[in-house]
């Protein structure tokens, strides 16, 4: 018989048929819940090694809290005290605004941290004539900082009104899988651009914590002692201790000493000026810098980075939620969520940090690196964010770990949010064309149109859309600029639209409704009720 065994086209070739294999050899089985994780949401560690968990947690999440502040700060030429006050202050809103979210809030083991997606206005903010013009440095610190101090504090009323109402409950109501994935792996794939552009800003140090963090989160996690996979556990701080020492060394030897400035900036560990800078004790407090001014313009900038900030959460909580071993959260708990993270808004303009408050992605993605989803160690890290916000010093050391090691620890936790999302795909019908197409071009269009609207706006200092309304302007320019809200809006539509011969089982509409409201599932009662007797008082609905 001639050959051809892997041909398409005419009559079968071969004397044999082929081998039918079994249904269940063709897939594994749909889990509602992760197998095999060390500590779900409920569990507590001990005590020790909680406290160390706690810790990587809150050491994972500070190279943003750095990261943001010292975009603007340098983007309006400002000095290092005032970056590390700003540092001090996001640092002490991130631990009030985590413990009130795995309190009050959703109740999941999330960290807030702070958006990027509220970065391109509070640079336009700060850009702004009535304060770029201003000659003395401090003032103008001073002048930003109250103007986005305003814009915050009147912009966070968005997410508050849709979450405290009730309304983006609805709404979630009517999100099914198929938008959940794209959205969720929009996440991690929307910050693109801090993953390893910033590894690559020094590869001395970044590519062997990229290294490092990988080897012991993957293939060291078996190796144990005493019955604790120390590797597995610890993945961040191992990494991170070894490159820092390491690029410590290259900094003492000289190594770059005859670097141009850029190299010496983000590969020398004595640049940072947040140890020498950061006064000993200081508790941050509300309007620290004076009274805030308001322009309508930036508040509705702001609002629109609300709602992209919003979405991004909103793919945290599944993300989440999964990884930790919970179920999906009821539309009622993740409005709940929402009204907080509105909260979370309103007290970083209080307090003044240059950003807003959102689901740390780079936290969602290490607990999928850890299998460790409990509640106790974030509530831990939330006490460590607020100590090292207090004891300035302290924090100034830890602060002042080098960007590339940051975008490396980026790039692992990132993809690990990528992947959460696009595991949520198994409780859809993919063998249909049409589910491909949804999640494919809501993906595309999503990392598509935001780059199109950055690339312009490097070419021509402003936003494709440019009219004398800067209101307008802002809006506009905030939302098609937003992966997550992109992406969201297409897959919706799509998915809404595109209806024909699709039943719910083929959206995966049938595995979220068992979890559509708060009582249809006894888990929901068990993960997401408020503690304190507090469910008596705020029912859910």
């Amino acid at each position: 018989m001639g050959g051809g065994g892997g041909g398409g086209g005419g009559g079968a070739l071969s004397m044999f048929p082929p081998k039918m294999a079994k249904p269940e050899d063709l897939h594994h089985h749909a889990l509602e819940q992760l197998p095999n994780l060390a500590y779900c949401i409920n569990d507590n560690p001990r005590w020790g090694e909680a406290i160390i968990l706690g810790f990587q947690h809150y050491f994972t999440m500070l190279g943003t809290t750095v990261l943001i502040p010292s975009l603007v700060i340098l983007n309006i030429n400002g000095h290092s005290s005032d970056l590390a006050r700003v540092v001090q202050s996001a640092l002490f809103v991130s631990g009030i605004n985590t413990l009130l979210q795995t309190v009050l809030g959703s109740r999941l083991p999330v960290v807030m941290g702070n958006s990027f997606y509220f970065l391109p206005i509070t640079l336009s903010i700060v850009n702004a004539p009535r304060i770029i013009d201003i000659p003395d440095p401090h003032e103008r610190f001073r002048h930003a900082m109250r103007a986005t101090q305003g814009a915050f504090i009147a912009g966070s009323v968005l997410n508050i009104i849709l979450g405290f109402s009730g309304l983006w409950g609805i709404a979630a109501r009517y999100i099914s899988p198929i938008v959940i994935a794209p959205v969720t792996t929009i996440v991690g794939l929307g910050l693109l651009e801090y993953g390893f552009p910033g590894v690559g800003k020094c590869v001395e140090i970044g590519i062997p914590a990229l290294l490092f963090i990988l080897l012991f989160s993957q293939y060291f996690k078996h190796f144990h002692l005493r019955h604790i996979h120390f590797f597995e556990l610890f993945p961040i701080l191992f990494g991170v201790v070894i490159v820092w020492v390491y690029a410590t060394i290259l900094t003492v030897a000289g190594a770059y000493d005859h670097a141009s400035a850029l190299g010496q900036m983000h590969c020398r560990t004595d640049r940072s000026g947040l140890v020498s800078q950061a006064p000993w004790v200081r508790i941050s407090y509300p309007l620290q810098w004076g009274s805030p001014t308001f322009d309508a313009g930036d508040v509705f900038g702001v609002m629109t980075a609300a709602f992209a900030a919003l979405v991004e959460s909103i793919g945290g909580f599944y993300a989440v939620s999964r990884l930790a071993g919970a179920t999906p959260p009821p539309p009622y708990v993740m409005s709940r969520g929402i009204g907080w993270q509105g909260i979370g808004v309103l007290l970083d303009g209080f307090f003044g940090t240059f950003t807003g408050a959102t689901v740390a992605p780079e936290n969602v993605g290490l607990i999928g690196l850890t299998r460790v989803g409990s509640r106790r160690v974030i509530q831990i890290s939330a006490v460590f964010m607020i100590f090292f916000s207090i004891f300035g010093k302290f924090g100034g050391i830890l602060a002042a770990i080098p960007q590339p090691i940051v975008a490396a620890i980026l790039c692992i936790t990132f993809g690990m949010v990528v992947g959460t999302g696009l595991s949520v795909l198994q409780f859809t019908n993919m063998n249909m064309t049409r589910n491909i197409f949804v999640v494919g071009i809501s993906i595309f269009l999503g990392l598509s149109v935001p780059q199109y609207f950055s690339e312009f706006t490097l070419r021509s200092y402003h936003g494709p859309v440019h009219t004398h309304g800067r209101w307008f302007n802002n809006i506009l320019n905030i939302f098609f600029g937003s992966p997550v809200i992109i992406t969201i809006v297409v897959a919706s539509f799509l998915d809404h639209t595109l209806t024909r011969h699709v039943t719910k089982k083929d959206r995966g509409m049938a595995w979220t409704n068992r979890f559509r409201s708060f009582h249809t599932d006894p888990r929901n009662v068990e993960f997401y009720s408020l503690p304190f007797g507090l469910h008596r008082l705020f029912p859910p609905t």
